[in-house]
């Protein structure tokens, strides 16, 4: 007969229950434990020792546990390894669970106190500092299907930045791939493929719901002022503070009034174009090798933020683009102004985050004093710049926003202690001379202290034991400890002494004196936490009710780092600042490529520079060349200096001219997506697809090796056809790299076409890449030099070459591919592979010879080495 389970794991399995397939954080005592297969998971993800706890239905229980002051960094693992997790915790103390038992009738030695989750851990609702990256967004977004249009909500609630937007299917995960969403959350059977998404009830998402509770939030009666959000939007609105409330069990966090994201005021970019650009991670999936990695320059985690969200959506508005650059041109043009600046906002804390916390209900004594410090350092950033004359519009915008928090920052100065602590329980946050009722019941503890320790000597004095002393700890309180030598002078009835404990070294006792004392620090300690407890509560009240002011001063104070890191990064790299234009052209001088630059330059080595001069009357640049030589990397750099050009940024450049571009579009390097079941070539279609799909006249498209995934006239047909609809059709800005010389007669018939080709040259049987652009198509690929440079064995490039003049000539004469092969003897090129070899070892051996060190007769005698030599290999 199977056994019943324990009060406490039906417990257990209810919130289990309610869980939804989370980890299960239970609350016991100091740890978190877990249990069951939740405690196999962990254990492996946490390397904690996995154990076991009793029997439930008669089997064993598997079991592990996390102190529950460090929970957060097991927390943070078990987030970053994709797990979510429940947090069950205790909802009331032990002495309230026996008074609930006296109540209800139940025994008191066996009540179990009352656990409920209290809240929900996701990837996307992340508050905590230590969760959290500081340089990074943590992004949450809820997506939706309204009459064949996606509507889009997301936040960080770190800082209650919330977005609404629009787009068609085809563009959703370019949307959510411009988003960077950590989490993203839709309505169940939501038919749209996206990884890793999370279904809620569809009755969620409904934009009726959504207004409305958006309008309650806010406090208004018509979200007009808001913006003309769709019927797709607000249903998309509804589902993300739906989902909020439910992981924060009712709590909301902070969430600021929504902004409208239109899609024509930004540069759109597919999920391809910015994993091949590198935008905000590399390849290898980590910041390091990135553009923002070589562009970063903010002091502030809330200027990296805000620098990472202008790189991944430039903007396709002039005049937004010109307010930008004339801010950052302000700070580049006047050194010492930036430096003054940069040092000022280095020392900021990062308010935007602690207020985040502050309205979760999250939030610590510290994080008031940071909002604190924050707003004060902000009113003197706005007084220093405000001396200034010729300030730029922007900046006129942004100095009126970092003031008007006087009153709340004079508050809080009076109110907190120079640096409150992270904890609140234990009180001695509030500054004396703040409350005078505090400061006497600070006083009567601090003179209860003063007694104990007097008490302590004059005991000491009575009974003659030296080491007697008096402590304190968590479930004894005060008692008198003696060593058990000791203990008999203190355990006699009209000592004044009454026993409490007995212990291996040490013997306890307590005594009425002791008791009194004791008593008035207890009394006096709980009055003193009370009320510091309650200004917490009204100094979190002031804030919350500020929080919109408080967040546009912190992300006033982010526009200011990126501008004045924009210009630090100029000033360090020799940019310039680009002019933008309405037309269509791209005039770049001596442009780089920024990270392939600070690569080089931690290295060494130079880059070099090379011009792209795009126009209506030469719109496409056909572009050959050998491997290594470059063209992937002029490719890119136009693509990114046009890039951070629209983000508002000084560019890696001589001079640039851009004209606007409306999509940015880049087709370079190969993978595959065996996820989708797509093969390399099937990934390059799909991406060439694409582009010849949406880019328009408007556009700036990056295209390398297309067709290269299959057999060489498919791919060249496919090439050839490409590169005839982009000029024809798209009509939009081009670079094309191709190795198929066979293209560059399409300049015969293509006018706003022109040929180009990287530069290289072959000495003494070396291939050097000058990595320089110029026009005119390529003579040859160089192919098997660079095999020879990668280490291809010296038998299999000579046998290449055999091949490769056997095709040529056959082309020539037949103007067949292959013809000429059936009689190339399979091992011919092995005595010229040797042959070549010997060649290779005597001009090693000459040029080992230092001639003018040598004497006559080691000339002699080295003359006769490389005679006798060449006679054996009979070179």
């Amino acid at each position: 007969m199977a056994g019943k389970s324990t009060p406490m794991m039906e417990q257990y399995h209810a919130l289990k229950q309610e869980a939804e397939g989370c980890l299960l954080f239970y609350r016991m005592g100091d740890f978190f434990e877990l249990f069951f297969d939740d405690a196999k998971t962990a254990s492996a993800i946490l390397d904690i020792a996995l154990t076991a706890r009793g029997k439930d239905q008669d089997n064993p229980v598997p079991m592990c546990g996390v102190p529950v002051h460090s929970a957060e960094g097991y927390l943070a693992r078990l987030i970053k390894a994709g797990c979510r997790v429940a947090i069950a915790d205790q909802v009331e103390t032990p002495e309230e669970a026996k008074q609930r038992a006296k109540r209800e009738g139940s025994p008191v030695s066996k009540v179990l106190v009352k656990r409920d989750i209290v809240r929900f851990v996701t990837a996307g609702t992340l508050t905590e500092e230590a969760l959290l990256e500081p340089r990074r967004a943590n992004t949450l977004a809820a997506i939706c299907d309204v009459r064949g249009t996606i509507g889009i909500a997301s936040c960080d609630i770190s800082t209650g930045q919330m977005v609404l937007q629009r787009c068609e299917h085809v563009d959703l995960n370019a949307a959510l791939a411009q988003i960077g969403a950590s989490e993203v959350v839709a309505p169940q059977g939501f038919e749209h493929a996206v990884d890793n998404v999370i279904e809620r009830p569809r009755g969620d998402f409904g934009s009726d719901e959504g207004e409305r509770r958006l309008k309650s939030l806010h406090e208004v009666k018509t979200l007009d002022a808001f913006g003309d959000f769709t019927r797709e939007m607000l249903a998309a609105a509804g589902g993300l503070i739906a989902y909020l409330d439910h992981v924060g069990r009712g709590n909301l966090p902070l969430l600021l009034p929504p902004q409208l994201r239109a899609n024509d005021t930004q540069m759109a970019m597919d999920e391809a174009t910015r994993a091949s650009l590198e935008i905000l991670t590399s390849q290898q999936g980590g910041r390091n090798g990135s553009l923002i990695a070589a562009v970063d320059r903010c002091v502030t985690g809330a200027g990296a933020r805000q620098l990472a969200d202008d790189l991944a959506a430039p903007l396709c508005d002039l005049n937004a683009i010109s307010a930008r650059l004339a801010l950052v041109h302000y700070f580049h043009a006047d050194p010492l102004l930036r430096a003054d600046l940069r040092e000022v906002l280095r020392a900021l804390p990062d308010i935007g985050r602690a207020l985040g916390r502050v309205v979760a209900g999250r939030g610590s004594p510290r994080d008031l004093g940071q909002i604190r410090d924050g707003l004060a350092d902000a009113r003197r950033i706005r007084d220093f710049l405000g001396q200034k004359v010729d300030r730029p519009t922007l900046l006129e915008r942004l100095l009126p926003i970092m003031g008007g928090h006087g009153a709340l920052v004079d508050l809080m100065q009076r109110a907190l202690v120079a640096a409150p602590p992270t904890e609140r329980q234990n009180g001695g946050f509030i500054a004396e001379g703040y409350d005078a009722a505090l400061d006497e019941l600070r006083q009567v503890s601090g003179n209860a202290r003063r007694a104990i320790t007097s008490l302590e000597a004059r005991y000491r004095e009575d009974t003659g034991v030296a080491s007697l002393k008096i402590k304190h700890n968590g479930v004894l309180g005060y008692f008198i400890e003696v060593p058990p030598k000791h203990a008999d002078a203190l355990m006699a009835p009209d000592s004044g002494f009454t026993h409490r404990q007995t212990m291996a070294n040490a013997v306890r006792f307590n005594s009425l004196s002791l008791h009194e004392e004791a008593g008035r620090i207890s009394e006096a300690g709980g009055h003193a936490l009370a009320a510091e407890e309650s200004h917490f509560e009204e100094l979190t009240a002031q804030v919350v009710a500020a929080r919109q002011a408080i967040a546009a001063t912190a992300s006033a104070l982010a526009r200011l780092d990126v501008s004045a890191g924009q210009a630090e990064r100029a000033a360090e790299g020799d940019w310039c600042k680009p002019e933008i234009r309405a037309d269509k052209g791209l005039q770049i001088e001596d442009g780089r490529h920024p990270v392939v630059e600070a690569a080089l330059a931690a290295s060494g080595d130079r880059f070099v520079a090379n011009d792209c001069a795009l126009s209506e009357q030469d719109r496409l640049w056909l572009i050959g060349g050998p491997n290594m030589g470059g063209k992937s990397t002029f490719l890119r750099q136009n693509a990114l200096i046009v890039l951070l050009a629209q983000a508002g940024g000084y560019v890696p450049a001589a001079n640039a001219t851009i004209g606007l571009v409306d999509r940015l579009f880049s087709r370079v390097g190969a993978s595959d997506n065996l996820a989708r079941g797509r093969s390399t070539f099937m990934v390059e279609m799909v991406e060439t697809a694409a582009i010849l799909s949406q880019a328009t006249e408007r556009s700036f498209v990056i295209l390398d090796e297309v067709g290269r995934g299959t057999s060489t006239y498919d791919g060249l047909a496919l090439a050839w056809a490409v590169v005839e609809a982009v000029h024809e059709t798209n009509r939009c800005r081009c670079l094309f790299a191709t190795h198929y010389h066979e293209l560059a007669r399409l300049a015969d018939s293509c006018d706003a076409l022109s040929l180009h080709h990287v530069r290289a040259r072959e000495w003494k049987g070396d291939l050097v890449l000058l990595h320089e652009l110029a026009e005119g198509p390529a003579d040859r690929s160089y192919g098997l030099a660079v095999a020879r440079l990668a280490g291809i064995p010296k038998p299999v490039v000579a046998r290449a070459k055999s091949v490769l003049d056997k095709l040529e000539k056959g082309r020539a004469e037949t103007g067949g591919l292959a013809a000429g092969l059936g009689d190339l003897p399979l091992f011919a090129a092995v005595g010229e592979a040797e042959e070549e070899s010997a060649g290779d070892h005597l001009r090693e051996r000459l040029a080992s010879y230092e001639v003018d060190a040598m004497s006559p007769r080691e000339a002699l005698e080295a003359l006769y080495e490389l005679k006798k030599h060449a006679k054996s290999t009979e070179i």
